[in-house]
């Protein structure tokens, strides 16, 4: 088949940055792993993303400009990127931005124009990456279960499954890989509520090292409430907004104890969701934000069945795997391969995403 070499862009729910990755890939294996990197927001883009997410779907007459705003800084980026690595892309993948997910109206907004980032880079961008998904009755979440399996059977082989990705990023979501088998869910709150209360507080952006969770202690009282949250039980597929969960039932905590609930709450959510899957893992691999954090790992390594390990330990570049991701549904898009399946989104049948923008120039 037909290899390509393909960048790939995301920027998550958090809006700290745009991740880049570029790979090569036919759309079934990935043989190199091209350079990586993260490039910050403007200022007033990275405020306008948190502002527009946190409306929950109103004040939609902001994002005209926000688009605009997100598709510069993606331009910028790229350009920067390609031009640092001496990459000439046979495409680009573009996200664009998440401001506002929905799938029970059937709604997914991602903030960005594929046809002016083209025609800026002069290269065929590919965008609108959940659309199709959701036209066809699917969640549009999670995307990356497909590349999942691709580095699962190219780097790990089978002695590990069934074995979990755990994504921890905004929101946590895994995906289950036994064989042939793929299953994939949003679990529940990821580093969103804890980022929220850590900028709250006054401490930062986000909790650095477990450093401010860590010294604190969980209310078990308030966690034993919170988890009873219906959509924990429900099996998947399912997917979540950013804004879904509320981080309220800590208020009243001190910044350490209510910093520490709320990370057990997403340790606790996460094991609730080992209970829907159709075996115990033997492995649990750790990618995203959360990987970053310490105390939360160790935590999970405590509650999860099986072996926990952070995604670089097996070889995988946790901090790139959702850029890679993105570069390998590019790959599947040329290469007319079905991206989303029944387990991973709930969609009607396996579903080609995304569409091709080519630069007028």
């Amino acid at each position: 088949m037909t290899m390509w070499s393909i960048v790939g862009t995301i920027s998550g729910t958090s809006a700290d940055g745009i991740d880049l990755a570029e790979i090569q890939a036919d759309g079934i294996s990935v043989p190199r792993f091209g350079p990586a990197a993260t490039t910050p927001y403007r200022e007033t883009t990275r405020r306008g993303v948190l502002e527009a997410a946190a409306a929950k779907g109103t004040n939609r007459q902001t994002w005209p400009a926000l688009a605009e705003a997100v598709t510069q800084d993606h331009a910028a980026s790229i350009s920067a990127f390609v031009a640092e690595h001496d990459l000439s892309p046979d495409c680009v993948v573009f996200h664009g931005q998440t401001v506002w997910h929905d799938p029970e109206r059937g709604e997914t907004v991602q903030l960005g124009d594929p046809q002016a980032l083209a025609d800026e880079l002069g290269i065929p961008v590919a965008g609108d990456v959940r659309l199709a998904d959701m036209a066809a009755g699917g969640q549009g979440a999670p995307l990356v279960p497909v590349y999942h399996q691709a580095l699962s059977k190219t780097l790990l082989g089978d002695s590990r499954e069934p074995l979990c990705f755990l994504n921890i990023g905004g929101v946590s979501n895994l995906t289950y890989i036994d064989g042939d088998d793929l299953l994939a869910f949003d679990i529940g709150p990821g580093n969103a509520l804890l980022d929220d209360w850590i900028r709250r507080h006054g401490a930062g952006d986000y909790d650095r090292d477990g450093m401010i969770s860590g010294a604190g202690t969980p209310d078990p009282d308030r966690l034993e409430q919170v988890l009873k949250h219906p959509f924990l039980s429900e099996p998947g597929p399912k997917s979540l907004d950013r804004y879904s969960f509320s981080g309220a039932f800590a208020e009243g905590l001190g910044l350490e104890d209510g910093a520490a609930t709320l990370l057990a709450f997403t340790a606790k959510a996460i094991a609730k969701a080992e209970t829907l899957l159709p075996k115990r893992p033997k492995c649990w691999l750790i990618c995203g934000g959360g990987g970053h954090n310490p105390v939360l790992v160790r935590m999970l390594a405590g509650i999860l069945s099986g072996e926990v390990i952070l995604a670089d330990e097996a070889g995988i570049d946790g901090d790139a795997l959702e850029a890679q991701a993105m570069a390998f549904l590019g790959a599947r898009l040329l290469a007319g391969l079905p991206a989303t399946f029944p387990g991973t989104t709930g969609v009607e049948h396996p579903v080609i995403g995304g569409k091709l923008y080519h630069p007028a120039r």
